[in-house]
Order: structure tokens, then sequence, then C-alpha cells
């Protein structure tokens, strides 16, 4: 698409607020009344949080020991902290590690993770709703619930199958992220050899059936051959659920300025990872250097007890710098001038990542944002756009492209 006068105007304001305040000090953003009502007027809507696996992980497939309705210290997201940040549209993450598909036990584990969300949507329904569509989050989200959407985070979960692919849609599915950390048979990951140079004919056979069915196309963990290949073969508006900018942060799993210019014309909208080793320049060095240290282990075929220690020893040697809510605040910047302020959103990646810039610790922060946002020259209007109405707007889009395809290609 190409941009609309709105976003050049946008990009102008934004760029002439910066470049005038050259950043209000980078110090502790302090909440406004302004900022506070503004907040509880948007929807925000994040793209990706890993709750779903945290549960899993530490031993808690119900909800009994873990009561999300309580304060939880070993959690980033409860539902108190939700509350208070104002969260009225969240992606719940059914990620499966990558290492399942070499196990034969991707789609089982990724049923079972579907499975988890569904059950916490009717623990708690007076917090939590399914929601389908773009207007089923408008409704619950006007309803004072959290619509709850449901993101597959990695094709190695469809089992090379397109018809497991349709299953998962119909179970409420509304995204998947081509890659995990692996390259696939079909797509090339951001963090992994290449197999097909982007795609392959079954990978955009993949993208088509998604376009199809209505299922948001995610191209967080892609390469950067992925992204623009995908971007080539797609009717609908793409998503990144939880990616940051490679200009501001070089990282492998961040977006280059080329694409940027891509999801513009594309439509689509990228949402902002919170990961300090995404988001912080020095931090994306130091993890760059950790992946690197992880590969070249892995490949002398050493055991995982001594892949993990000496990845521990290195980790400790070697500290992530955090951040601040700051560096959040570059990389939105950066996008809106880039590909314009409709093409930017969030998408934290809460407890799916282990360090966090300050003020942004847990999903109580998202008010900061807001006001952080004020104070770099959004106008308010902006700032819904970024919060939450992009991607909104992309899901409406993407379900109209797959009413065309269905209209030519009725869904069995």
């Amino acid at each position: 698409m190409k941009q609309s006068a709105f976003a050049a105007f946008a990009v102008l304001a934004i760029t002439t607020a910066a470049a005038a305040a050259q950043e209000p000090a980078r110090g502790t953003v302090v909440l406004t009344d302004a900022a506070q009502k503004l907040h509880g007027e948007s929807l925000v809507f994040d793209g990706h949080n890993d709750l779903p696996w945290e549960l899993r992980a530490q031993g808690s497939i119900g909800f009994e020991r873990l009561d999300l309705a309580q304060r939880q210290k070993g959690l980033h997201t409860d539902i108190p902290k939700l509350r208070q940040g104002g969260v009225g549209a969240q992606f719940w993450s059914v990620y499966v590690p990558a290492s399942t598909d070499r196990r034969g036990t991707a789609l089982v584990t990724t049923l079972e993770q579907i499975e988890l969300v569904h059950a916490m949507v009717d623990r708690y329904p007076q917090t939590f709703e399914l929601a389908l569509t773009a207007d089923d989050v408008r409704r619950i989200y006007a309803d004072g619930k959290i619509a709850s959407l449901i993101g597959l985070e990695g094709g190695h979960s469809i089992e090379n199958s397109l018809g497991v692919l349709r299953q998962l849609f119909n179970l409420g599915c509304r995204y998947m992220t081509l890659t995990h950390s692996d390259s696939l048979d079909w797509a090339d990951s951001a963090t992994d050899a290449p197999k097909s140079g982007g795609l392959s004919e079954f990978g955009e056979d993949v993208v088509r059936e998604m376009n199809r069915l209505g299922m948001l196309v995610d191209l967080s963990h892609v390469s950067p051959a992925t992204m623009k290949h995908s971007l080539r073969v797609t009717k609908a508006p793409v998503i990144f659920s939880h990616s940051s900018a490679v200009a501001v942060a070089d990282h492998p799993r961040n977006v280059p300025d080329d694409v940027l210019r891509l999801v513009d014309q594309n439509n689509g909208v990228v949402m902002v990872n919170f990961y300090s080793a995404f988001v912080v320049p020095q931090a994306a060095a130091r993890d760059q250097k950790y992946l690197d240290l992880r590969r070249e282990l892995e490949n002398q075929g050493l055991p995982d007890t001594r892949i993990r220690a000496e990845l521990t020893r290195w980790a400790k040697a070697n500290p992530t710098d955090e951040g601040t809510i700051h560096d959040l605040i570059d990389h939105i910047v950066h996008i809106a001038e880039v590909a314009g302020v409709e093409h930017v959103g969030l998408g934290s990646d809460y407890d799916g990542v282990s360090i966090l810039p300050k003020q942004l610790e847990n999903t109580a922060r998202y008010p900061y944002i807001t006001q952080a946002l004020l104070d770099r020259g959004f106008s308010p209007e902006q700032v819904k756009l970024v919060l939450g109405e992009n991607v909104l707007r992309v899901m409406d889009d993407a379900e109209r492209v797959a009413a065309e395809l269905q209209a030519e290609q009725p869904l069995e």
C-alpha cells in the first residue's frame, strides 16, 4: 500500500518532534493523568504472550496451583497485572519447541497447548473470552473482557500437512509464525541455515492456504529471504507478531528496513518485541555471540548437559544490558519513520523472555508506553494506532481477503 498522506504526516510529525526534543531525558517515564486517560480509552492489543508454555514449564497445566486471578510473582502475566495494564486483546502463543518436530511430537504438544488456552478462558469467564474475528475482538473489548486469540508459533506444528493447518484453524488458531528457531523443509528461519532460500513450493502453498482460511501470516522468526518471499506470495496483510527493527538493534530476529518498506506496501504491521536482547543494541550484539556459541557447541556434537553448562558459564561472564523503555520506543519511532505509523504495534513476548527493559517488567506496564509515545511527540490518534488499532485493521483486511478467496474456493 502506498503510504497514505496521514502516515506521511505522522512520520513527519514524529521525526520533527524527536529531532527538536532530542529525546526528552531518557530517565524514568512519569505517568500523567492525560496519558492514563488516553490509555484507558485505547484498545491495547498485544501480539504475543507465552504464558501457556510458561505455565507448562512450571508444571501447571491447570489453574489450582497458579491461580491467575491472584498476583503471581513468578509470572509476567496474571489477571491483576493485565487489568492494571489495560490489556483489551491478547494473542496467546501456543508455542512448542522446535525439538518436538525432531521427536515427532510437535502436533500433539501443540494440541495440548491449545487446550490449555481454552481451559484458561473457561476457568476465568469474567475476564477472558475466545475471539475468532476482528468483530469478536471489538465486542469482547466493549463488554469489558480481554479478547483472547490463539497464535501458532512455528510451522513445525502442522507437520507438513495443509490438512492439519486447517484443523488448527478450526480449533481457533488465527495466526501462524512460519518458523521458529529452526529452518523447516519449506521455510527458512532467521537463526538457522537456509534450506529453501525463502519458501519452497509447499511453503508458498502454506501461505496461500492461510490467506484462504483467514489465518494471519506471521513473519517473526523467519529469515529476510522468507520475509520477502512471503510478501510476494501473500494476498493479505502480514504481521510480525513479536519483532523489532534491525536498524536500531542489529539482531537476526529483527526486521530490516527494506522489508519494513514492503510491509508498508502490504498494509501489514510489525509488533515490536520487548525482549532486551532484541531491542537494546549492546544486548543484541551480545545475544548474537551467544547464539553463535550455541550453534558451535551443537555442531561439535556435545551432550546437552555439557552445552547447557558452557552456555551458563558464558552468560554469567557476559551479562545482558537490560536497557530501558526508551530503547523500545526507539524501535517504534524507527518503524513509524520507515513504514509509517499505521504499520507498527506491540508484541511483548511476556513470559517467553528472561530480561526486559526497565519500566516494562510485566503486563501492568503498558501505560508507560502510552506516556513515552506522547513524550516523543506522537498524537493521541497515533498512540491508539500503535497500541492496537493497527493490528485490528490487519485482521479486518485478512478476513476480507479470505471471504474473496473462499468465494472462489469454498472451505470444505
